[in-house]
């Protein structure tokens, strides 16, 4: 188990990106959070103290300039965090090429540039943890979704193979299969069908909970599912 100082949250919203940057605020960290449009993220930020960056994740140059920018304002962080995702939906044949590729750039590509920003850094100072969030369409396809299945495939991929390479390093890379729908923020539970969707402050506290595993039971890969869902 590592004493973590610091977080990075890249692809930040109002849910589950929230739900994460409380949780580490309460337990003590400092946060970063960057987007694409960080105007969304004022409120969160003067609630948490938190620090925002704009970046596309899908870019080389934005993913870079965030990184240099985090170290300037927080120095080395301890925990990096992969939200980022592109869906566009429709029948394989009617699919239009340049909306498959930028869902394959933010899903996949980006998680790569994520994931090299943050390995350089941690591998500099013999410690870290990388989280990445993943789907239902990290392990099945379905009709319609096979931008969504291609990048979240290929982002699981890139999860085993960079656990399997940085453990030995002391640096903890960890891939979430987010296996269901997730409770938007502002409403409710349906009453006909409780605890239907994933509540974004349950994922929060099983993200935590893998953090806090000692390194001798590490764990690449945990799979969150409603009591509903269907395996």
């Amino acid at each position: 188990m590592t004493d973590f100082k610091t977080a990075l949250i890249v692809g930040a919203g109002d849910g589950l990106s929230a739900a994460l940057a409380r949780l580490f605020t309460d337990n003590g960290l400092q946060v970063a959070l960057a987007a694409r449009n960080i105007d969304k993220l004022q409120s969160l930020k003067d609630k948490l103290g938190a620090h925002t960056f704009q970046c596309d994740a899908s870019q080389v140059d934005s993913v870079l300039q965030l990184f240099n920018a985090v170290d300037a304002s927080l120095g080395a962080r301890d925990v990096v965090v992969y939200n980022p995702s592109y869906r566009t939906r429709g029948p394989i044949a009617e699919l239009d090429p340049a909306a498959v590729q930028q869902a394959l750039m933010v899903t996949a590509y980006g998680g790569f540039l994520v994931g090299q920003q943050a390995t350089k850094r941690m591998e500099a100072t013999g410690k870290g943890a990388i989280l990445f969030t993943g789907a239902s369409a990290s392990v099945k396809g379905y009709p319609h979704s096979a931008p969504f299945a291609m990048g979240k495939f290929a982002l699981r991929g890139l999860v085993q193979s960079m656990a399997r390479e940085l453990a030995p390093k002391n640096i903890h890379v960890a891939h979430f299969i987010i296996d269901g729908a997730i409770l938007p923020p502002g409403q409710q539970q349906p009453t006909d069908s409780p605890d239907r969707f994933l509540e974004p402050n349950e994922i929060a506290t099983s993200y935590w909970h893998v953090l806090q595993q000692h390194r001798s039971t590490w764990t690449w890969e945990m799979e969150l599912r409603p009591w509903v869902e269907r395996f």
